[in-house]
Protein backbone atom coordinates (compact mmCIF):
# COMPACT_ATOMS: atom_id res chain seq x y z
CA UNK A 1 0.00 0.00 0.00
CA UNK A 2 1.16 3.56 -0.65
CA UNK A 3 0.96 4.64 3.00
CA UNK A 4 3.56 2.02 3.91
CA UNK A 5 6.00 3.55 1.43
CA UNK A 6 5.32 7.03 2.81
CA UNK A 7 5.90 5.78 6.36
CA UNK A 8 9.16 4.10 5.36
CA UNK A 9 10.29 7.25 3.53
CA UNK A 10 9.49 9.51 6.50
CA UNK A 11 11.20 7.15 8.95
CA UNK A 12 14.26 6.90 6.69
CA UNK A 13 14.54 10.68 6.46
CA UNK A 14 14.05 11.01 10.23
CA UNK A 15 16.64 8.39 11.08
CA UNK A 16 19.12 9.86 8.59
CA UNK A 17 18.87 13.37 10.02
CA UNK A 18 19.03 12.13 13.61
CA UNK A 19 22.16 10.17 12.70
CA UNK A 20 23.66 13.28 11.08
CA UNK A 21 22.98 15.17 14.29
CA UNK A 22 24.87 12.53 16.27
CA UNK A 23 27.78 12.67 13.82
CA UNK A 24 27.84 16.47 14.14
CA UNK A 25 27.86 16.16 17.92
CA UNK A 26 30.86 13.85 17.77
CA UNK A 27 32.84 15.64 15.05
CA UNK A 28 32.45 19.40 15.53
CA UNK A 29 35.05 21.26 17.59
CA UNK A 30 33.12 23.46 20.03
CA UNK A 31 29.85 23.84 21.90
CA UNK A 32 28.26 26.22 19.41
CA UNK A 33 28.80 24.18 16.25
CA UNK A 34 27.86 20.97 18.06
CA UNK A 35 24.67 22.53 19.33
CA UNK A 36 23.85 23.85 15.87
CA UNK A 37 24.27 20.39 14.33
CA UNK A 38 22.24 18.59 16.96
CA UNK A 39 19.45 21.16 17.13
CA UNK A 40 18.87 21.54 13.41
CA UNK A 41 19.32 17.90 12.44
CA UNK A 42 17.41 16.32 15.30
CA UNK A 43 14.54 18.80 14.99
CA UNK A 44 14.18 17.93 11.33
CA UNK A 45 14.60 14.21 12.06
CA UNK A 46 12.07 14.23 14.89
CA UNK A 47 9.51 16.08 12.81
CA UNK A 48 9.79 13.49 10.04
CA UNK A 49 9.54 10.64 12.54
CA UNK A 50 6.40 12.26 13.94
CA UNK A 51 5.03 12.63 10.41
CA UNK A 52 5.53 8.88 9.93
CA UNK A 53 3.51 8.24 13.08
CA UNK A 54 0.77 10.60 11.87
CA UNK A 55 0.54 8.85 8.49
CA UNK A 56 0.47 5.50 10.30
CA UNK A 57 -2.34 6.69 12.59
CA UNK A 58 -4.38 8.03 9.66
CA UNK A 59 -3.88 4.79 7.76
CA UNK A 60 -5.05 2.70 10.72
CA UNK A 61 -8.00 5.01 11.35
CA UNK A 62 -9.16 4.69 7.74
CA UNK A 63 -8.95 0.89 7.98
CA UNK A 64 -10.62 0.45 11.38
CA UNK A 65 -12.57 3.69 12.07
CA UNK A 66 -11.28 3.53 15.67
CA UNK A 67 -10.90 7.02 17.22
CA UNK A 68 -7.84 6.04 19.28
CA UNK A 69 -5.73 6.39 16.13
CA UNK A 70 -6.86 9.99 15.66
CA UNK A 71 -5.74 10.66 19.24
CA UNK A 72 -2.36 9.11 18.41
CA UNK A 73 -2.02 11.36 15.37
CA UNK A 74 -2.97 14.48 17.32
CA UNK A 75 -0.51 13.66 20.10
CA UNK A 76 2.25 13.17 17.55
CA UNK A 77 1.42 16.48 15.90
CA UNK A 78 1.52 18.31 19.24
CA UNK A 79 4.83 16.62 20.11
CA UNK A 80 6.37 17.63 16.76
CA UNK A 81 5.24 21.24 17.19
CA UNK A 82 6.56 21.35 20.76
CA UNK A 83 9.91 19.93 19.64
CA UNK A 84 10.20 22.45 16.83
CA UNK A 85 9.67 25.40 19.17
CA UNK A 86 11.48 24.21 22.29
CA UNK A 87 14.60 22.97 20.49
CA UNK A 88 15.23 26.38 18.95
CA UNK A 89 14.51 28.36 22.11
CA UNK A 90 16.43 25.97 24.35
CA UNK A 91 19.53 25.92 22.19
CA UNK A 92 19.51 29.71 21.96
CA UNK A 93 19.31 29.99 25.75
CA UNK A 94 22.12 27.48 26.25
CA UNK A 95 24.36 29.21 23.69
CA UNK A 96 23.70 32.61 25.26
CA UNK A 97 24.47 31.30 28.74
CA UNK A 98 27.65 29.61 27.51
CA UNK A 99 28.82 32.80 25.82
CA UNK A 100 28.13 34.88 28.91
CA UNK A 101 30.00 32.40 31.09
CA UNK A 102 33.09 32.76 28.92
CA UNK A 103 33.01 29.68 26.69
CA UNK A 104 34.40 30.97 23.42
CA UNK A 105 33.78 29.57 19.95
CA UNK A 106 36.52 27.84 17.97
CA UNK A 107 39.21 30.23 16.67
CA UNK A 108 37.97 30.02 13.07
CA UNK A 109 34.56 31.43 14.06
CA UNK A 110 33.89 35.19 14.08
CA UNK A 111 32.41 36.17 17.44
CA UNK A 112 30.02 39.01 16.64
CA UNK A 113 28.65 39.15 20.19
CA UNK A 114 32.15 39.84 21.51
CA UNK A 115 32.60 42.59 18.93
CA UNK A 116 29.32 44.21 19.99
CA UNK A 117 30.38 44.10 23.66
CA UNK A 118 27.56 41.84 24.84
Amino acid sequence: MISEWIIVAFLSIGITFNALGVIGLLRFPDLYTRMHATTKATTFGSVFTSLAVIVYAISLYLNTIDPQFIVLGIHSLVAAMALAFTNAVGSHAIARAAHRSGILPAPAVIDRLKEAGQ
